[in-house]
């Protein structure tokens, strides 16, 4: 069983249901309303943790009761909070409109994420787990001392690049595995001035929504993993159960190549339910979905 340690965000997501998304200066009538956990860290954490893992999660929340929504969710799905510190600030919120066809619009409140940062405590549940799991909603610099944090222990790290940001050759290579879509890929590439992104980062995933991912290994050849045609209800979290399972399945050992199909059996069973924690899948169905 497989060690992750989660540092990012948790948020509480506020779900309006459309027939599609309102252009500028429009208002559009919502045929539905739902309020549940979400964040990339706490999206990615319960991934982690339904999918097999044992996960610790660092981060912060608010002392409203968002903040106790998320701690007792996150107690739920089984999840060690006690590095997840209450402060002053209101719990990270987002609202998410979500069309016909299933695609999303997001806002973020950043709140209490924006205070997350690494302590020694920290640093020891670091060095404890197999694999360490970052993103973008939290604050670069305390996502770079975690990273030191993990080289140093031999701790596995994985770093989803969303919501994309500049990200400097420093934070880049104090990774293992960079997780991105084709956008933030192209993107990285042009800020960091490679042509390929493996020149900085031994592993690179890269998320082709439908079409499954890319592995992309330095000094390999490019491993591509499709996806199941699937009927797409929500793809709200999908990328986060996709990096949540991934993440799992490397702390189990998994093969780079058979761990990206471990997340993309993931996160198609995902974008088939409604909501962000709601959707995401338990290891039997992950197992079953590839068997």
């Amino acid at each position: 069983m497989s060690r992750v340690c989660v540092v990012g965000s948790a948020n509480v997501d506020q779900v309006y249901s459309l027939e599609r998304i309102p252009s500028p200066g429009e208002t559009v009538l919502a045929s539905g309303f739902a309020t549940a956990r979400g964040g990339k860290g706490q999206n990615q954490a319960v991934a982690a943790a339904r999918a097999g893992a044992v996960v610790s999660f660092i981060g912060a929340v608010g002392t409203d009761s968002f903040g106790e929504m998320t701690s007792a969710g996150l107690i739920e799905d089984g999840i060690d909070i006690s590095r997840l510190r209450r402060v002053a600030s209101p719990t990270g919120t987002a609202i998410i409109a979500v069309d016909a066809a299933g695609e999303n619009t997001i806002i973020v409140d950043s709140g209490a994420n924006a205070t997350v940062h690494v302590e020694d405590a920290d640093r020891a549940a670091i060095a404890q787990s197999d694999v360490l799991l970052l993103q973008l909603e939290i604050p670069l610099p305390t996502v770079l001392e975690a990273a030191i944090a993990a080289r140093t222990a031999g701790t596995t790290a994985i770093l989803n690049a969303a919501p994309m940001a500049p990200l400097s050759r420093e934070v880049l290579a104090s990774v293992d595995v960079l997780v991105v879509n084709e956008h933030e890929a192209a993107q990285l590439s042009s800020e960091s001035g490679v042509g390929d992104l493996t020149e900085l980062v031994p592993t690179v995933v890269v998320t082709l929504g439908g079409a499954g991912a890319e592995l992309h290994e330095r000094g390999a050849g490019v491993v591509h993993v499709p996806a199941p045609s699937v009927s797409v209800v929500d793809s709200t979290g999908a990328g986060d159960t996709f990096c949540g399972a991934f993440a799992a399945a490397v702390g189990e050992g998994s093969e780079p190549r058979d761990a990206l199909r471990f997340a993309v059996a993931a996160a198609s069973l995902s974008v088939q339910r409604e909501g962000a924690v709601p959707s995401i899948p338990t290891r039997a169905e992950i197992d079953d979905a590839l068997a």
